[in-house]
């Protein structure tokens, strides 16, 4: 398993963690940014990834950008999902459209890596209908900010 991979895993794991906890929803993102630095660090203790490691980086830098954009991120969910309201879409596969909406918004990766990766993520640890969804979901998103861009 590539290191990316890695540490889209631990990102999205940790991020799942985050979700049980009893959180204020006005103040989400203030309480994720507190809390997601002891729970990456259980999850990438676990692994045996220590925090001077390339995937332990790379995962903080996506629950960093991630929590600092969730309300984007979440609007996007939202606009795609409109037959499951956000609320009802289960925390493993929410964590993962999070992650995977972050990247394809914020960074230079293509879009067509991001989307395998979640995808495959969903396979390991998600149904086969959570995978079909997340792919979905993923795709219109993906499509629109191709059509942002060419405008």
């Amino acid at each position: 398993m590539g290191l990316r991979r890695k540490g889209r895993e631990i990102a999205v794991q940790t991020l799942y963690s985050l979700e049980y906890l009893e959180l204020d929803s006005f103040l989400r993102e203030l309480e994720f940014l507190e809390k997601y630095p002891s729970k990456l660090d259980d999850i990438a203790a676990d692994r045996e990834i220590n925090k001077n490691d390339k995937v332990y980086d790379f995962a903080e830098n996506l629950l960093k950008g991630m929590i600092q954009n969730i309300d984007i991120i979440d609007t996007k969910i939202s606009e795609q999902s409109t037959h499951w309201p956000i609320d009802k879409i289960a925390f493993l596969d929410k964590s993962i459209l999070r992650i995977a909406i972050y990247e394809i918004l914020f960074t230079e990766t293509p879009h067509p890596v991001i989307m395998n990766e979640a995808i495959e993520i969903a396979k390991k640890y998600c149904s086969e209908n959570s995978a079909k969804y997340i792919n979905g979901v993923l795709n219109a998103i993906s499509k629109q900010e191709k059509a942002k861009s060419r405008s």
